[in-house]
């Protein structure tokens, strides 16, 4: 959800008292948001009806906070109180706290994004009522029962960092020993969301770095969050090709992404992605790996905490609110 419509929706509406207000405007939305607002002496938290978002409430000396992920309230060394209910407006004046929830609040389907216990929250971060590292390991270890080690294999390792913990989930499920094999510069952003396949292209080779005495002559499952074009994962293989590996199996703690997101996350058109315009069996072929394997969608959600709350509309194609048929998450880029 684009900030800026609802300012304008804001500036708008007839009421005058600031709950009416922001339920008034709130109301007419459909899809993600986490919000904060400064109005005057309040402040205003809010979260969209399905929860797609995470939202939580803090407080360090007589001071509240509202932040996406519980790390930041650790580093401030603010306590979490908690989070923010989805459907739910937060308002705090002084040491005053008031809430009210959004008529949909009670009439739609949860849909918390999965994604972000996949790769995009941090690992220290609690989201969603359960902690990040934690998820991720056990994706790891479900994926490991799914999708054993080849016979032969010398150690598991990941891509770093979003990798590391679903790596180290599958070498204790496995036994095999977790190794370190690439160095990340971490001054460097993600490179999925670069605008260009060159910026891309520079961003993953600068971004890591194998270390050849550790790779050379042995077979290695490599672990790895997602693939979405599949162009950094190929350019990881030729790296590690090059520093002496013998055999690359990778092992994918998500399943295959077939569908763009409307909901906040900055993956690609359909066309674009990777997982809808190949099988398994061809990405593993333009990748360059030994063997690829995926996890499972059942055992994805079975490694979260509730998982008829989540949203997996980029695995299923099946999304949560009504989406048009023509729509393109690029449209208003094209009509500015």
């Amino acid at each position: 959800m684009d900030s800026e419509v609802i300012m304008h929706l804001l500036a708008k509406t007839r009421y005058t008292d600031i709950k009416q207000w922001f339920v008034d405007v709130l109301a007419q939305l459909e899809g993600a948001y986490s919000l904060v607002f400064l109005a005057g002496d309040v402040i205003v938290g809010a979260r969209d009806p399905h929860g797609f978002r995470p939202l939580c409430l803090g407080k360090f000396d007589g001071a509240y906070f509202l932040v996406s992920e519980t790390c930041a309230l650790d580093l401030t060394k603010a306590e979490f109180i908690r989070e923010i209910k989805p459907g739910e407006i937060i308002f705090i004046k002084g040491d005053k706290i008031e809430s009210v929830f959004l008529p949909a609040a009670e009439k739609v389907k949860r849909a918390h994004c999965i994604f972000e216990n996949i790769y995009f929250a941090r690992p220290d971060s609690d989201i969603f009522d359960d902690n990040v590292y934690q998820v991720r390991k056990r994706l790891g270890a479900q994926l490991a029962k799914e999708n054993p080690a080849p016979a032969g294999t010398d150690f598991v390792m990941a891509l770093p960092d979003s990798g590391n913990y679903a790596a180290i989930g599958y070498a204790q499920q496995t036994g095999l020993p977790f190794e370190i094999g690439i160095i990340r510069n971490h001054y460097i952003g993600r490179t999925f969301t670069q605008p260009t396949q060159f910026l891309r292209d520079f961003r993953v080779r600068v971004k890591l770095n194998p270390i050849k005495t550790v790779l050379k002559g042995k077979r290695v499952v490599i672990v790895e969050d997602s693939i979405v074009r599949g162009t950094t994962s190929r350019s990881r293989v030729e790296e590690l090709r090059s520093a002496g590996v013998k055999e690359i199996h990778m092992r994918i703690s998500c399943p295959p992404i077939v569908s763009p997101c409307f909901y906040g996350i900055d993956f690609p058109s359909k066309a674009e992605l990777i997982g809808s315009n190949k099988t398994v069996d061809e990405i593993a072929k333009f990748i360059k790996v030994d063997s690829l394997k995926y996890l499972s969608l059942e055992g994805m959600l079975g490694a979260v905490k509730n998982s008829g709350d989540f949203c997996a509309a980029c695995f299923t194609g099946q999304y949560p609110t009504a989406i048009p048929k023509n729509a393109d998450k690029y449209l208003l880029e094209k009509n500015c």
